[in-house]
């Protein structure tokens, strides 16, 4: 397995990221052994310190078991890893290796958001829930600024999250928001159906202040699996537009 030496600045994550990919790849498979420290610091022309903190951080992510005094061998990140395997790729601008990963993460999206917006509708934090009514009052005013209703969308969803009082789901939430969290991009334009819904969000936030916990779920839903579509290009000018 050959690896590509490292610069000096930040050896330590230089490593863990070159034997992360390679774990995530395929090109360790489960059960197979990570050459030792000696042979990794020699192979990255690193000290041995930077690939023992690489290995650390591998072990945490769910990718290796590290075995005092033993061999290092490679889990099955399938099993093992959690939302932070995709954090970690989504800072280094890589992707998990999942064809149907942004499908399945925008379906993530839409179960914590539909039940979330049942939570806060039932729980009725009354300063969240006067929040989200100005929220979705405001919303309608950026359209068709797709950008803005994005930041403006996150803001909402945001509300929704902390008014039903779910730890797990804000974690969750704050993962899902936090860059591109290894799903590709997804741009604005591609969820207008969902964002442009301004009627939408206004009846969400409704249903939310008055209480309506099975209302409140029904157009979270509405919203939440609006369909996603390819953005089409914007025609050269002078160029004919085809249908």
């Amino acid at each position: 397995m050959a690896f590509a030496p490292v610069p000096r600045a930040s050896v330590s994550d230089h490593v863990f990221g070159q034997l992360r990919d390679a774990i995530v790849s395929g090109r360790y498979q489960p059960e197979d052994t990570l050459p030792g420290e000696r042979e990794l610091a020699s192979t990255f022309a690193v000290n041995r310190h930077a690939v023992r903190e690489a290995l650390r951080r591998l072990q945490q992510l769910g990718l290796v078991r590290v075995s005092q005094g033993g061999a290092t061998r490679v889990l099955d990140w399938r099993v093992h890893a959690g939302l932070d395997l995709a954090l970690s790729l989504a800072r280094s601008a890589d992707v998990l290796p999942v064809e149907t990963l942004v499908r399945d993460m925008l379906e993530m999206r839409a179960c914590v958001g539909i039940d979330a917006a049942r939570l806060c509708a039932e729980r009725g934090d009354p300063e969240v829930t006067a929040a989200l009514v100005r929220a979705a009052e405001e919303y309608g005013s950026l359209a068709p600024d797709l950008d803005a209703m994005n930041e403006a969308n996150i803001a909402i969803w945001w509300l929704i999250v902390r008014g039903s009082g779910n730890t797990a789901y804000l974690l969750a939430f704050n993962s899902l928001v936090a860059g591109t969290f290894a799903v590709g991009d997804v741009p604005p334009d591609a969820r207008a159906a969902e964002l442009l819904d301004v009627a939408g969000h206004r009846r969400l936030a409704a249903a939310v202040a008055a209480g309506q916990g099975a209302a409140a779920a029904r157009h979270a839903r509405a919203l939440l699996t609006a369909p996603v579509t390819t953005p089409t290009p914007t025609p050269t000018i002078g160029r004919e537009s085809r249908a």
